[in-house]
C-alpha cells in the first residue's frame, strides 16, 4: 500500500504542526528516541555535498568560510571514516582566487572510483570578513573540473575546458554527478532563468564535459538535484519557490513537470535511494520554525509521506545531503548559521534510523 495520497498537492508542504496543537513529528534514532544534532564542522556556511567512497569513507564537499559567499572562500573536502562522528580536513578541489571565491559545487564518484568535482563561484568578492561594497556587480565564474584519486588529498584542476550554456554563458554547477543508464556522468548547471538550466554529459569519466540537454524551455529550475532512479530514468528536485518535481524517461535527455514536491520557502531538495527501495527527499525549510524535513516515496516519486523533522535551526540553513550508512541508518548533513545549541555558521550532522522513523 502506498504512503499516504493526500500529499500530492501544494499544501502539503505548509504544515508545521499537527492538528489540535501537537508537536512536530521528527526522526528517530534506533531507540526511538529524536536524535541530537552534532557539530561536524565549524566556521564555515558549508552547503555539503556528500559522497561515500568505495572504501566507505564519506566525503563533505563544502565552502569554507562563515558567511553565504559574501567574501574570497574556497571549495573543500572534508572526510569521515566512522560515520560522521569525526571529520577531518582532506583536501582543497577549488582554491579560490585573489577578488573571487569558488563556493557552487557539484560532486560525485567516476566509474573508476576517482572523486570529481564541478566548481563555480563569483568575480568582486572582498577579503575574509569584509563586506562586499559598491563595485561592479559580481558574475558567474567559469566552472573548473577537479579531480582526485586519492580520496581528496591532493587535485587535478582543469581551469578552462567546460564549456558554457547554449545560452553563451556560464552554468552554476549544483547536486551528485551521477552516472545513467548509459554509463556516462552527467551533471547539472543552471542560470536561474527561464529555460536556462542544463544536464551535460561526460564521455570520458568526468574529464570532459558537452551535449548539454535543456531540462526545461520556460521554467525557472534553480539548484536542481537530479537523481538516476535505474534505467533510463531520472527525478529532479528543482528550486522555484519551493520543490517541483521534474522526471525524465531518456536518460536524462528530455524532461517533464510532474507535480509540486514542497511549498514556498522549502528547498533545495537531495534525493537518496534507501536500502529497502524507498526513495528520500531531504530539504531544507525555511519557514518558522526553520529546519530540514524528509519525505519518504515507496512508489518511485508518484506520492511522498508527510514530512518529518530532522533537525532544527534558526536564521540561515539548510542545503541538506543524505547517505545510508552500511548499518542502515541514514546521515545526514546541513549548514546553519545558528543553531539552538550553536551559536554559529557550521556544518551539522544527523544520525537517524529511517526503518523506526514513521510519519
Amino acid at each position: 500500500m502506498h504512503l499516504l495520497r493526500a500529499t500530492m498537492f501544494l499544501g502539503f508542504g505548509l504544515l508545521a504542526v499537527a492538528a489540535g496543537g501537537a508537536e512536530r513529528a521528527y526522526v528517530k534514532s534506533p531507540g526511538g528516541e529524536r536524535p541530537k544534532p552534532a557539530v561536524a564542522i565549524d566556521n564555515v556556511c558549508a552547503w555539503p555535498n556528500l559522497t561515500v567512497l568505495r572504501d566507505g569513507t564519506i566525503i563533505a564537499t563544502i565552502f569554507n568560510q562563515p558567511c553565504h559567499g559574501l567574501w574570497e572562500g574556497d571549495v573543500e573536502c572534508w572526510g569521515s571514516a566512522d560515520g560522521g562522528r569525526t571529520w577531518t580536513l582532506r583536501g582543497t578541489p577549488a582554491p579560490h582566487e585573489p577578488g573571487t571565491n569558488r563556493m557552487n559545487v557539484a560532486a560525485g564518484l567516476a566509474a573508476n572510483g576517482d572523486l570529481v568535482v564541478v566548481a563555480s563561484g563569483w568575480s568582486h568578492r572582498p577579503p575574509k570578513g569584509q563586506k562586499a561594497g559598491h563595485g561592479p556587480p559580481a558574475h558567474t565564474l567559469a566552472p573548473w573540473i577537479s579531480r582526485s584519486a586519492d580520496g581528496g588529498k591532493t587535485w587535478s584542476i582543469d581551469r578552462t575546458s567546460f564549456p558554457k550554456t547554449p545560452v553563451g554563458d556560464h552554468g552554476v554547477p549544483f547536486g551528485d554527478i551521477l552516472a545513467g543508464k548509459d554509463g556516462l556522468l552527467r551533471v547539472a548547471m543552471y542560470r536561474g532563468k527561464p529555460g536556462e538550466t542544463f544536464v551535460f554529459r561526460s564521455p570520458d569519466d568526468g574529464k570532459t564535459w558537452g551535449e548539454p540537454a535543456r531540462m526545461s524551455k520556460d521554467a525557472v529550475i534553480d539548484e536542481p538535484a537530479i537523481f538516476h532512479a535505474g534505467g533510463g530514468k531520472w527525478l529532479a528536485a528543482s528550486r522555484d519557490n519551493g520543490l517541483d518535481l521534474d522526471v525524465s524517461g531518456d536518460d536524462a535527455t528530455t524532461w517533464q513537470r510532474r507535480r509540486k514536491l514542497t511549498g514556498a520557502q522549502q528547498h533545495p531538495g537531495h534525493f537518496t535511494r534507501l536500502k529497502d527501495g524507498r526513495l528520500l527527499l531531504s530539504y531544507g525549510n525555511r519557514v518558522d520554525p526553520k529546519g530540514v524535513d524528509v519525505r519518504f516515496s515507496d512508489d518511485e516519486g508518484k506520492t511522498w509521506s508527510e514530512p518529518l523533522r530532522v533537525t532544527d535551526f534558526q536564521g540561515d540553513g539548510g542545503y541538506p545531503s543524505s547517505v545510508q550508512l552500511p548499518g542502515g541508518q541514514v546521515l545526514t548533513a546541513f549548514y546553519a548559521s545558528r543553531t539552538a545549541s550553536h551559536p554559529g555558521y557550521h556544518m551539522g550532522v544527523v544520525v537517524w534510523d529511517p526503518r523506526v522513523s514513521k510519519p
